[in-house]
């Protein structure tokens, strides 16, 4: 049974990626809540309105965008649908799976770098009639990427140059309004993981937030590592925020400790824009430099929806001083579009 339905959670992996990129290319044809921006609790999920068309653009100019929205929220969700009848039981109710895509194209050029140009996708699947209730999820790793922190988006100098591809199961052991308990079993880059994470958050006076996150991982190329995430949230008033987090890792794939601290203000501009200032500084100990800090970032980011309420754009323009350019000042610019895709 177990290698049957392992069988089955391969098949999804296939087929729900060749519909996502037939549904693509069709409409290319055509003419084609972990964390996002969040200033206070209200605004959190993205919980902006559609605003008001431009009175100079015609119907006919949204209907593509439509019939490109529409192609991919139903090829994902029809894919979702015929993996799920695998683990329907004969005298139970048929209920619908819900589906949830975001895809994210980005341009980052930066001084002496002016090619980065970026694509994210990730594709989550509540399937109601799976074992235990679990979430699918595809990605291109993002969520994996152990040295991010919450509201990280400029990383113009990865780890590595490889783009992978990682599909999981996610395990919801326990969730409450302040606590999470979560594992998950998967595949990234070729290398199978196993991961853990315990979040929980605490709340005083309607102004003060404090979130602890230690997670466990394993990989079988890498072996086994971990990481402790600390945040404090203060909100300054209804429509901004101020932030601290610190992460720390460890793994048997590399020596020492690494280690950052992010700073962040956070204020909502009006009902569909908000902005971000952050300081991002990252580095490590007990590693074979000993204490060493490798980069500084300060970045403000700009992120608006416009046209249509599953549609955002952001603009950040930021500066970099890195330990190997010998801390000298690179500037860049970040360019982005993300658009939800959203079903059942």
């Amino acid at each position: 049974m177990q290698k049957k339905q392992f069988i089955n959670f391969l098949i999804i992996i296939v087929a729900t990626t060749i519909a996502f990129t037939d549904a693509y290319a069709q409409s290319s044809s055509a003419k084609d809540t972990s964390e996002e921006i969040t200033v206070t609790k209200k605004i959190n999920n993205h919980s902006l309105k559609d605003p008001k068309k431009p009175k100079h653009i015609d119907d006919n100019d949204y209907l593509w965008m439509q019939d490109f929205h529409e192609s991919i929220s139903d090829s994902v969700y029809q894919s979702a649908v015929w993996f799920d009848n695998f683990f329907i039981d004969e005298n139970s109710e048929q209920s619908t799976p819900k589906t949830n895509a975001r895809i994210r194209l980005g341009w980052e050029p930066k001084a002496r770098d002016w090619s980065k140009v970026k694509a994210r996708f990730r594709i989550k699947v509540k399937l109601p009639h799976f074992k235990n209730k679990v979430d699918v999820i595809l990605s291109d790793d993002d969520d994996l990427n152990q040295s991010n922190l919450p509201l990280d988006s400029v990383n113009t100098q990865p780890e590595n140059n490889e783009e992978h591809f990682s599909a999981a199961v996610r395990f919801t052991h326990r969730k409450e309004k302040n606590r999470l308990l979560e594992s998950r079993i998967g595949i990234s880059g070729g290398d199978i993981f196993l991961k853990a994470r315990h979040k929980r958050r605490y709340t005083w006076d309607n102004i003060h937030s404090l979130k602890i996150e230690p997670s466990l991982y394993y990989f079988l190329d890498e072996g086994l590592g971990s990481k402790l995430l600390l945040e404090y949230d203060y909100q300054l008033d209804k429509q901004s925020q101020f932030r601290v987090n610190y992460s720390i890792r460890g793994s048997e794939s590399f020596s020492g400790i690494r280690w950052k601290h992010g700073f962040y203000k956070l204020k909502q501009l009006e009902q569909n824009a908000a902005s971000i200032i952050g300081v991002k500084v990252e580095g490590e100990r007990n590693g074979e430099k000993g204490f060493i800090i490798d980069k500084y970032t300060l970045s403000y980011r700009y992120r608006f929806n416009a046209l249509k309420s599953w549609l955002f754009f952001e603009v950040e323009p930021f500066l970099e001083w890195q330990e190997e350019e010998d801390y000298s000042t690179t500037p860049g610019i970040a360019l982005r579009v993300e658009g939800y895709f959203y079903k059942g």
